[in-house]
């Protein structure tokens, strides 16, 4: 414990930062790989439905993000503040609640999606030609594998609380790993000739195995861990302080999933290579998406800590600074992307419309990556210092205010590429409002603080 205080409290910026951030970026992008991997492996297979039904299914796996975020990212909020204060009961209560509801939430949704399959297939946009292979897809990643995938990403949340990001990252990254090695021996036809079908299998038996590893670290550090995971009553207190930052984030994910099913329906429309192709730029742009949140979930735990002890000089120069390195990266990104667009697509299927699709829609997606960061880091502060309801408000505003009234938008001025310069127009947006926001909480939060700023900024967060 004296290390992760030591990483909380003193270790030089830079190093705090990097070493809570690396790991999560790391895993972050192995997630990516994996994600990656399926649409890789089963356009090898150059059937449009086949790969169409991967990027059908993609919103009900983001829908998992709302249950991760609900007691994933909310419980961990209330562990790492918890820890700024030393209340060391309040961690191990924390953490049992949200474990706990987690569980039961991933076996509501497996039962709630198996009993209503045909109008959740509806909702996606699948068609006659493309439904059984969603339906397969899904079996396996929801029916069967909800809990699983849930709690992997719950309990990694709950670990690196407690600065064990490193921990956190192995757990990720060896589900991970053992999706892509399954995927080409499910997928293809020198394998099982599964297709859609063995993807979905081999992103069940991954996460198992990436939930089995976290069950056994917290067993083994039992004695030197504060995550329990044995029944306790939460209390009012627990359970309102989860909430109000986990509600948000999981309002925000669920958002999310609504944008990303109008997005599909409005694809499906131009038929199944414009859909794998929409589906294809999506996952190449994922891979700075999960750059920017690794980061942002990395650096919430530091920003937890240090405002709940009161030290906002820190919390305020770790923020910056990485807001530098995620501004460097994303723009970097966002140059290769564009230019190497054709390429990019190409990796994945070769079907010369396909690549032409995919390629025009990469590039209007990859310019939303610069103010990304920016908007990913504020919402991360907000949810670290229990200011669950100005990231509802940002959630509410980029989905409902600005990004799905554009894709109407663009998409009627612009048929289909139009949809691609739908989230750049939200971003930017948002990018603007985020940089105001966050220099008013700088502000208000002072440096150094006064004496009775925390007690102040604590009641105001438990208004937010």
């Amino acid at each position: 414990m004296q290390d992760r205080t030591y990483l909380f409290e003193q270790a030089p910026v830079s190093r705090a930062v990097m070493s809570m951030a690396a790991p999560t970026i790391a895993s972050s992008l192995v997630m990516v790989l994996y994600n990656l991997a399926d649409t890789y492996f089963v356009g090898m297979l150059n059937d449009p439905i086949q790969n169409a039904a991967v990027t059908l299914a993609a919103p009900v796996l983001l829908a998992f993000n709302a249950i991760n975020n609900l007691f994933g990212v909310g419980s961990s909020s209330m562990m790492s503040r918890a820890m700024g204060r030393g209340d060391r009961e309040t961690v191990r209560r924390s953490s049992s609640f949200g474990f706990w509801c987690a569980l039961l939430c991933g076996a509501l949704l497996s039962v709630g999606f198996t009993a209503f399959s045909g109008p959740a297939l509806a909702v996606l946009g699948a068609t006659e030609e493309n439904a059984a292979a969603t339906f397969a897809y899904l079996f396996w990643t929801t029916t069967c594998g909800a809990v699983p995938a849930i709690l992997n990403v719950v309990l990694a949340y709950m670990v690196r609380s407690e600065g064990a990001a490193l921990h956190a990252g192995i757990g990720t990254m060896s589900g991970c790993f053992l999706n892509i090695l399954l995927d080409p021996v499910f997928i293809l036809p020198w394998g099982l000739n599964m297709g859609a079908t063995g993807a979905g299998l081999a992103t069940f038996l991954s996460n198992c195995v990436a939930c089995g590893y976290f069950l056994v670290l917290l067993a083994v550090r039992r004695h030197s861990s504060n995550i329990s995971l044995r029944p306790a009553l939460p209390g009012r207190a627990i359970v309102v302080g989860v909430c109000a930052v986990g509600i948000p984030a999981a309002v925000q994910n669920l958002l999310n999933v609504t944008g990303m099913t109008v997005l599909n329906n409005f694809t499906s429309v131009y038929g199944s290579n414009a859909v794998a192709a929409m589906g294809i730029a999506q996952k190449v742009n994922q891979v700075p998406f999960y750059v920017a949140l690794g980061l942002s979930q990395g650096l919430m735990p530091l920003v937890s800590y240090n405002y709940a002890s009161g030290d906002y000089r820190r919390m305020k120069r770790c923020i910056l600074f990485a807001l530098k390195v995620a501004m460097a990266f994303l723009i970097a990104l966002c140059v290769f992307d564009w230019t190497c667009s054709a390429w990019l697509v190409r990796l994945f299927m070769k079907d010369a419309e396909i690549v032409a699709y995919g390629s025009r829609l990469l590039r209007g997606m990859c310019l939303c990556l610069p103010f990304l960061g920016v908007d990913f880091l504020a919402v991360g502060v907000f949810q670290a210092c229990g200011m669950g309801r100005r990231s509802l408000i940002f959630a509410v505003l980029r989905k409902i205010v600005m990004e799905i009234p554009a894709l109407c938008i663009l998409n009627w001025i612009w048929p289909l590429y139009g949809l691609a310069y739908a989230q750049t127009c939200a971003e930017m947006i948002l990018c603007l409002v985020a940089a105001v926001v966050l220099r008013r909480l700088f502000h208000d939060l002072g440096d150094p603080p006064a004496p009775d700023t925390g007690v102040r900024l604590a009641k105001t967060a438990q208004k937010e």
